[in-house]
């Protein structure tokens, strides 16, 4: 029987990492929706008055009637107990961005001994957890722990499978006895009825009297690495802080460039059944998977939902996609960037409007420039990006997404708009006022008989700008893989509502003063265009000429979150949200410490980590094979006496410089770590500490630890290494 090595023994904690073999009986047509609380469900278990006033809710964001809560209660729970559950739970957004839950029991002790099941009315509308030790930015203190959380009944209740049975989960929102936000979720649908608000004005000027609603759709590309979890288990960062604090760049990267859409391997492909299967029963409709860029990189992405459907859907997703892959033997990393020197990992947030009847607002149809309510739309999107970019950036800012933002694989910190070449000479012509040509539909010939010329776009894509316009959508790229997308997508529609609402009223006063809509109308579309022409770029990101017009154009450069969590608490930004009801001056301010708060945090974890892993595992190794190379020379200088040996005494001197280097390098972050835990004082200085000491000597730690990597022997090294993780077998 062989000897089994310190890594063999190590390394199979996760297990063998051999998928599982699952039988899938059904369709996916069968078992899409089965665990939801569904409308169609309604249908069937609700009185039809009932059924109509949730609908109403559904689709035309109707205020609920408690009275109707106990009907929808006892439905609620008589089919989720039909369908195996034992326990419900209010499920919400915390700040600090993952989800909560409370479960509690359908049964209570009866009169006569036994037991029996309920669940109210009250039970469904209202919960009341403890809100003292989720964040809360200053709003609450540790002592005042009563929150309440609120059902939204826009968002289904759905079942989560465990092991014995299933609970019910209730789409919540979240917030203090004093009523304010401690949630994503409440602002995110606070945002939804001002976008509403102010399109419906925009319609209303337009001669449409029909539609009652406008919202937001959102689709989000998720992006994720697996690997073998037995390595996962075998890398401290990994485990604590979701990226590798060390790791030599491997002999071979993504530079082959065969990755990226290859064919899926056995194992992966099982993996993602297995999870397309799960989302189905919770009637969520992914449709995309494929290799991303990355070595053991990969995507899923569903179609459009509701704004805040599809951010309850992404997080479930994510949750989904964590829990399929232990039963696999992987681990699922949704970090940013887990890997130094490979692509990191993204949400692509695609984001559009429409109204109740079905229309998507932003489809410039076949010729844009006589589409006069598309231009006002698209008009109020440029304006909203170009006045607000900087809190565009603030609601992705994460110590995770900084890593990523702008390395050659996603969006820069600079927010800018690509609109396609044809939509670009529109506007442009609109602001010259000349009226744009229309461009006839071309093909491409590929020169192959049996093969049709295939339509060409009317304009290309453009994948280094962080908003981009994508046919009848903008894609925001800049959104991190771990976000929750609530924030970036309340921040997009109140950005946006606020721009409606004073081209509305630019309009109304136009319309008066000279008493014609459509001059009026290209009137407001041309000043505004002319005004805000700033934000539109078409060319490359990443360049750093790019960087240096956006400075000459007066766009903001945010680069780290560091720079970009003010913006939240400026002036401007208080009014805008005070002004649409999204968030008061308090909820903002509290956000803003809680950001903060995280990043701090965040980066003192990574940094004791880090310095541990050195003394702890990487010195030892180092100085054994500092013994082992020592006393090889010198048993080989015995027996061969006179003979030189320059290149083996200079190799044990380079490791020994090496070893002396990284434990200078450890000493100086611990002394920084120090350092930033006496300058709390001022959390927005002792963020900037982390930013510009702590994180400049972690770099100097990591560069010193990967130089021992490619040194040490490659049976000391402690660590799983890049060519082993990143390549799945």
């Amino acid at each position: 029987m062989p000897t089994l090595t310190r890594k063999d023994s190590l390394y199979n904690l996760g297990g063998n990492g051999s998928p599982e073999t699952t039988s899938h009986s059904q369709q996916p047509a069968e078992l899409f929706g089965q665990n939801v609380f569904s409308l169609p469900v309604m249908r069937q278990v609700l009185p039809k008055a009932v059924y109509h006033h949730m609908l109403a809710i559904y689709e035309n964001g109707a205020s609920l009637d408690p009275e109707t809560a106990d009907v929808v209660a006892a439905a609620m729970k008589d089919w989720a107990i039909s369908r195996g559950a034992t326990h419900y739970c209010h499920w919400f957004h915390p700040l600090h961005g993952q989800t909560a839950e409370k479960h509690q029991s359908f049964l209570l002790p009866s009169s006569d001994g036994g037991v029996m099941t309920e669940f109210t009315g009250e039970n469904l509308l209202q919960g009341e957890p403890d809100a003292s030790s989720f964040p809360s930015g200053g709003t609450r203190s540790t002592f005042e722990a009563r929150g309440y959380t609120g059902w939204d009944p826009t968002s289904p209740c759905f079942l989560m499978e465990g092991r014995h049975g299933k609970t019910m989960c209730i789409p919540s929102v979240f917030v203090g006895f004093n009523g304010q936000s401690l949630d994503k979720k409440a602002p995110l649908l606070r945002s939804g009825d001002a976008l509403s608000r102010q399109a419906l004005r925009i319609l209303r000027l337009f001669g449409n009297d029909k539609v009652t609603r406008v919202r937001t759709n959102v689709g989000c590309e998720q992006e994720y690495f697996l690997i073998d979890r037995k390595y996962y288990l075998a890398r401290p960062d990994l485990v604590s802080a979701g990226r590798t604090l060390f790791g030599a760049p491997p002999p071979k990267g993504q530079e082959m460039e065969d990755h990226y859409f290859g064919t899926i391997k056995e194992r992966v492909l099982a993996y993602m059944e297995d999870v397309e299967l799960a989302l189905y029963k919770l009637g969520i409709p992914v449709t995309a998977r494929h290799n991303e860029v990355a070595p053991s990189q990969f995507e899923m992405a569903p179609v459009y939902e509701q704004s805040n459907i599809a951010t309850d859907h992404n997080l479930l997703m994510m949750s989904v996609m964590r829990n399929i892959a232990h039963h696999h033997g992987f681990e699922c990393i949704l970090h940013e960037k887990p890997f130094a020197g490979v692509n990191g990992s993204g949400k692509h947030n695609n984001w559009s409007m429409a109204d109740d009847a079905g229309n998507n607002l932003l489809e410039p149809g076949q010729t844009p420039q006589e589409n006069a309510q598309f231009l006002v739309f698209l008009t109020a999107i440029v304006r909203a990006i170009h006045l607000h970019g900087d809190l565009m950036r603030a609601s992705i800012a994460t110590p995770s997404n900084d890593h990523r933002l702008g390395a050659n694989e996603a969006p820069p910190a600079i927010i800018s708009i690509y609109l396609g070449d044809t939509l670009t000479e529109v506007i442009d012509a609109i602001i010259e006022g000349q009226t744009a040509k229309t461009r006839a539909r071309t093909y491409l010939n590929l020169g192959v008989s049996s093969m049709p010329p295939l339509p060409v776009h009317d304009s290309d894509r453009n994948r280094t700008s962080p908003f981009a316009f994508t046919g009848n959508k903008f894609e925001f790229r800049a959104v991190g893989s771990e976000q929750n997308v609530a924030r970036p997508n309340m921040v997009l529609n109140t950005i946006v509502a606020d721009s409606l609402a004073d081209i509305a009223d630019q309009i109304e006063e136009g319309v008066e003063s000279l008493n014609d809509f459509n001059v009026a109308v290209q009137q407001v579309v041309q000043r505004e265009l002319k005004a805000h022409r700033a934000i539109i770029f078409g060319g490359d990101n990443y360049s750093e000429e790019w960087h240096k017009e956006a400075e000459r154009r007066g766009l903001p450069n945010l680069p780290t979150c560091v720079e970009a969590i003010p913006a939240f608490v400026s002036k401007q930004s208080i009014e805008l949200f005070s002004r649409h009801a999204v968030l008061n001056e308090a909820e903002l301010k509290s956000r803003y410490v809680i950001k903060l708060e995280n990043y701090i945090k965040s980066i003192n974890i990574e940094a004791g980590l880090m310095s541990r892993m050195g003394r702890t595992m990487i010195l030892p190794a180092a100085f054994k094979y500092q013994k082992q190379l020592s006393s090889s020379i010198s048993h080989a200088q015995k027996i061969l006496h006179d003979s030189p040996l320059a290149e083996q005494t200079e190799l044990l001197h380079e490791l020994t410089s090496a070893i002396n280097e990284f434990i200078e390098s450890i000493n100086k972050l611990d002394e920084a770590r120090l350092a930033g835990e006496a300058n709390g004082s001022d959390i927005l200085e002792h963020a900037r500490h982390y930013r510009t000491r702590v994180l400049t000597a972690m770099a100097e730690v990591r560069a010193c630890g990967d130089k021992l990597e490619i040194t040490i022997d490659d049976s000391l090294w402690p660590l799983p290494k890049y060519h082993e993780m990143l390549f799945l077998s």
